[in-house]
């Protein structure tokens, strides 16, 4: 596999490229940046880069706002934070407020994820990418890949689930959303591809209700026949959650079922 590079050093991806051998290279390589830069926004090419273990972020390089010129960036985390569902830690001040939530898989995916674009900004989550998802998974609905249905019901005695998520053969967008009496007060986003789900941006609008969405979600993953939760990139409350930092060799090794 022959890599090409921009001026600035960072690898260059096609949709031509083989993007799984593009990962192997980086690897051999020793690579040592987070990110690549790849053409365009297309569903198809993006569902591949995602299937070889990309997250993928964009940005606008253009400072004017009326012209804008987005960029897609797949990043391979040089560390990277994975959650293996033994080692869940849940802080005795959390559990006992489990029981007042319900977790729905799969349910009402384009809104959680307008939501975190209103609530951390559209810095990464540009509208050309936000767009590309939200067709990756109607493409995906199309072919019969990913949700069972959106699943808005769920079991209210003790902590209700809505099982409608699965593992998938190839990659497809999909939500959690966490409620309280009915009402939504956290919920994330990410990518499901084989037995891994990958988090990709979230939000909470009441105390403690993030790190409930994330254990709830973390006991679903394990329940529903996924080998480990992929949180991204490492920060102390996913550590404080049980995660621990994998480097990119170990990720793929397990992403890819090895």
């Amino acid at each position: 596999m022959v890599l090409k590079y921009t001026f600035s050093g960072l690898i260059y991806i096609t949709p031509q490229d083989d993007c799984q051998a593009i990962v192997d290279a980086m690897l051999e390589t020793n690579y040592n940046g987070d990110y690549c830069i790849a053409q365009g926004f297309e569903p198809e090419f993006t569902t591949r880069l995602m299937e070889a273990g990309f997250l993928i972020m964009s940005m606008n390089l253009s400072e004017d706002e009326n012209d804008p010129f987005f960029i897609m960036l797949p990043k391979l985390h040089t560390v990277r934070s994975a959650l293996f569902f033994e080692n869940l830690h849940i802080k005795k001040s959390i559990r006992r407020l489990l029981k007042n939530y319900e977790l729905r898989a799969d349910a009402e995916f384009e809104y959680i994820l307008d939501r975190c674009v209103e609530k951390h900004g559209a810095d990464w989550l540009t509208p050309p990418l936000v767009e590309t998802i939200k067709e990756i998974r109607r493409l995906g609905f199309k072919k019969g890949i990913g949700g069972q249905g959106l699943g808005i019901g769920g079991q209210k005695s003790g902590v209700g689930v809505s099982e409608n998520l699965k593992p998938t053969s190839r990659a497809y967008p999909a939500s959690f959303s966490l409620y309280r009496d009915g009402k939504l007060v956290a919920g994330e986003f990410g990518v499901v591809c084989g037995k891994v789900y990958t988090s990709y941006s979230g939000f909470y609008d009441e105390s403690n209700t993030g790190t409930v969405q994330l254990i709830l979600t973390t006991r679903y993953l394990q329940k529903n026949g996924f080998t480990f939760f992929d949180m991204g990139m490492p920060l102390d409350y996913k550590t404080g959650l049980g995660a621990v930092d994998i480097s990119p060799e170990e990720f793929v090794r397990l992403f890819r079922g090895e």
